[in-house]
Formats: structure tokens, sequence, C-alpha cells
């Protein structure tokens, strides 16, 4: 039997409408009917704060935001110069890190944002370290890597969100990618001045257990004391001149939507933090881009309007759409667990113009 997690992410639900904003209640309305309950559940606050997401529960989760982004970005091309950015090890632990990033006027003004990759430079092992910890099998010799975003709230109380993860082997040396456009997505959503962008790097053993192995303490990674620079973190990110790829279908972010405008897709970004029913319950992710599509479209001539007099006007609409995953809690038997779930059609991936009554491709993903 497949797990469930996987049978909710092949139903289908409709976008709230042609060119109708996402709204808080349209998502709780999904939430519901793909956990199949009648209204929303009130978890244990004993239970939450004691509850541990498993790495195979953030595994799947990871996997399903991969996607989402490949799936983003398919088609886009990316521009021939990117920003790099180096960062600096706030705080380090034996096995987790704290990189902050200065972001302010890193992104260029009309831009739009395509991908962000965190490059992050593994340190070799010196032999005589491989040696202590005797013979190591190809599972013991690795060591999971988790990147975090890590916000600070106003009361002074942090908050990390799941950004990527990955399995590394301690034989291996050189530069490490990871996906981090999910927080800088996040961070964008800051109130001004925005604070530097931090990221939480964490070094854990792969398995758990009395067997397990302790060589993920050999993994290291570059910091800023690198001699001279080599091997510094570094935030790469990829962005889009809006004036030359403006007919990609987004909207430019310096302009109001008028009636004059033309069809396109705009930011519109669900704050999940601020809704009373998914405190404790939706612990992935914090908010989201959904996007809607805004604008208007150039009519047929009258003619053509008598010749099909079937097709109403010509509308802006989501064309393509993609899945959200998310990590919520859920009791059975008595215990809260942390579960993986897709929300299908819930971000907007392209507008386009279609007429009323006629078919228009639609590439749905699950």
């Amino acid at each position: 039997m497949r797990p469930l997690w996987l049978c909710w992410a092949l139903w289908v639900l409709p976008l709230a409408g042609p060119g109708v904003a996402m709204t808080g209640e349209q998502l709780l309305g999904s939430l519901l009917q793909q956990l199949q309950l009648s209204e929303v559940p009130v978890p244990d606050r004993v239970d939450m704060e004691e509850l541990v997401i498993p790495a195979h529960v953030r595994a799947q989760y990871v996997a399903l935001l991969r996607r989402s982004h490949g799936d983003r970005s398919r088609g886009k091309r990316f521009s021939h110069s990117f920003r790099e950015v180096a960062g600096r090890f706030l705080a380090s632990e034996a096995s987790t890190h704290l990189l902050v990033f200065g972001m302010e006027q890193r992104l260029p003004p009309n831009s739009e944002l395509v991908q962000a990759v965190l490059r992050l430079f593994q340190e070799p092992v010196p032999k005589a370290a491989l040696h202590r910890h005797g013979r190591l099998s190809p599972r013991s010799a690795r060591a999971r890597v988790t990147v975090e975003w890590l916000r600070v709230r106003d009361d002074g109380s942090n908050r990390t969100s799941l950004i990527d993860s990955r399995l590394v082997s301690v034989h291996e040396s050189g530069w490490k990618v990871f996906d981090v456009t999910e927080a800088v997505n996040f961070w964008q959503q800051l109130s001004r001045p925005r604070p530097p962008l931090m990221l939480q790097v964490s070094v854990q053993r792969e398995h758990l257990g009395p067997l397990a192995s302790g060589a993920h303490k050999l993994v290291r990674f570059a910091s800023q004391g690198a001699p001279a620079g080599l091997g510094e973190p570094q935030l790469e990110l990829h962005t889009l001149d809006l004036r030359d790829y403006g007919a990609q279908g987004d909207c430019d972010p310096e302009a109001p939507v008028t009636e004059g405008t033309r069809c396109c897709r705009q930011e519109m970004y669900i704050d999940l933090q601020g809704m009373k029913w998914a405190d404790n319950w939706v612990l992935e992710p914090p908010g989201f881009l959904a996007y809607e599509c805004v604008g208007t479209c150039q009519q047929p001539p009258e003619a053509l309007a008598v010749k099909w007099p079937f097709l109403g006007p010509r509308q802006c609409i989501a064309s393509e759409t993609a899945s959200l995953p998310m990590i919520v809690s859920i009791k059975e038997g008595g215990r809260t667990r942390p579960q993986v779930v897709s929300l299908p059609n819930m971000r907007v991936q392209k507008c386009s113009c279609a007429s009323d009554g006629a078919l228009v491709p639609r590439r749905l993903q699950p």
C-alpha cells in the first residue's frame, strides 16, 4: 500500500477562479478536504512542544519543494551575470552554523528572482581523523546537511523553516550546492528595513540508534576565515531583467495595476503565520507566493464574435499551476506526528488570455 501522503497528492482541486486571488479561507478548505477533516484540529500544546520532525519526513517535504522549484524555472533563461554575496558565520557549534548575508540592494530593481543557490565548500578530512573512526561503510560514512531559514520575530523568539537537505560523504571535498530560493522569497516578504538573510546549516547523522556512526562530525565547511577568501560561503542570485523578459508573463513590480494593464502574473504572498487556524497545525512552510492573474486581454474583432457567439470575452486566467507541499501535525492513535501533504494547484505559474467557453490547455501539476 502506498503511503497516505502520496494518495492525497493525486487529488485535483480547482483554483479560486480565472483571475481571483487565493484567500486563506480557500486554502483552509482545500487542506481540510485533503485530510478529510470537517473542522480544524486543535493540537495539544504539550504534544507540539515534544514533536520532532523525523529526517524521512523532512526529505519528503524537500523533494516536493525541489520539484516545485524545478517546474517553476523550466523554460526560463538565467541572466548571464549573477551576484555573489559572501556570507559570514555569526555563530558556530560542533554541528550547527549560522550564516548571515547582507541582502539590501543585492537584488537589481525591476528584476525577478529565478533561483538562489547556496554554495558551501566541504573541506577534506585528514587521513588521521578518518583512521581514528576505523573502517566506515558507505552508509555510515555519510552525513545529512540541512539548511533552514532563520527568522527572528518581533518578540525576540526564533522561527526556522526547512529549505533544503542533502547527504554528503566524509570522503568527499569541494563545493556543495543547496537551493535556497524559498528562503530568499521569504526574506523578500519581510517589512522594510529588512534584516540580513540568516541561514542555519546543520550537520547530523544519517541514521540514529546505538550503532550509528559519529562520522558526521568529520564534515566541515570553510568559513569566512578561509585563506585568501577561498572557500567562503557564497550565495548566488540568478535574476531576470523584466525590461528584457517582461513577456514571460510577470507584472512589473514597480508599476501599479490599472485598467490598461495587460494580462500578467502578480506576486501575492500568503502569510500562514498570520492565520490563527494554522497555528501549531501547519509546521511548514510559514508562508508562500501564490501569485494571481491580473490585467486585461485584447478582445477579438466584432466579426469573430459574431462567427463564434458561444465564446465569451477573453479573460486573464491561470493556465499553469503548481502544488504546495506542507508539513502538518496529525493525531492518530493518541499520538501526534508530522505528515507531508501536497495541495495541488495552489501556485499560479503562468497567466494567459482565453475566452469564456474555449478550451484552454492547462498544465496542472500534482
